[in-house]
């Protein structure tokens, strides 16, 4: 399986709470919600439409799983949601145990088992394991070369600080430029895979 990461970033790199004011306010980040204004239908949904589509199962961190649990079961009947209801979840978590797995077909992955089983689910056959948020496991995967496809959804808009799926370990990784697709919104969808280091690089 591809792990193919999608990700709401704005302009200075920060990719915390893009969906709501309390989805996130560690570090007393205040600009929960800031990809709204942005966010183009045709565009950007189409693009987290194609990457479901091509999905065999998601993979999420704690927090964002636990957003994601609290809104997309009640909205069943579209098809977007139908989806997401049936896909297979995996969470990586320290805290939550198998009871806390309302979510239709959510499997916990322990946090100190996290990049073992990961590897695993990455060397089986099937479709792509679809990532959102988790900006904090998105990061670990990243450094750990794990991520096969990166889409940055970039907003037309600096949030002066927060959290950032990007490694700050001082390695140098290549990528290159699959496709960018802009939106009315002044939003762009940029599709990312890792390359090799050019020669003397």
């Amino acid at each position: 399986m591809r792990i193919v990461v999608t990700e709401f970033i704005s302009l200075d790199g920060v990719s915390q709470a893009p969906g709501g004011p309390q989805e996130d306010t560690d570090g007393g980040f205040a600009h929960g919600g800031w990809s709204h204004p942005y966010f183009d239908p045709q565009v950007l949904g189409g693009a987290f439409d194609a990457g479901l589509r091509k999905a065999d199962a998601l993979l999420f961190g704690r927090r964002t799983w636990q957003t994601m649990a609290a809104a997309w079961p009640e909205r069943a009947g579209d098809p977007f949601a139908d989806r997401m209801n049936s896909l297979t979840k995996y969470v990586v978590s320290g805290t939550l145990g198998e009871e806390d797995l309302t979510w239709n077909n959510s499997r916990l992955i322990p946090a100190g088992e996290a990049l073992a089983r990961i590897r695993e689910l990455r060397a089986t056959e099937g479709g792509d394991l679809a990532m959102m948020g988790s900006p904090t496991l998105v990061r670990t995967l990243l450094g750990e070369d794990l991520v096969d496809e990166l889409q940055l959804i970039v907003m037309p808009v600096m949030l002066g600080g927060g959290k950032s799926v990007f490694p700050t370990d001082g390695a140098k990784r290549p990528f290159e430029l699959v496709s960018t697709t802009a939106a009315k919104t002044g939003a762009q969808v940029c599709v990312y895979r890792p390359a090799q280091a050019p020669a003397g690089g």
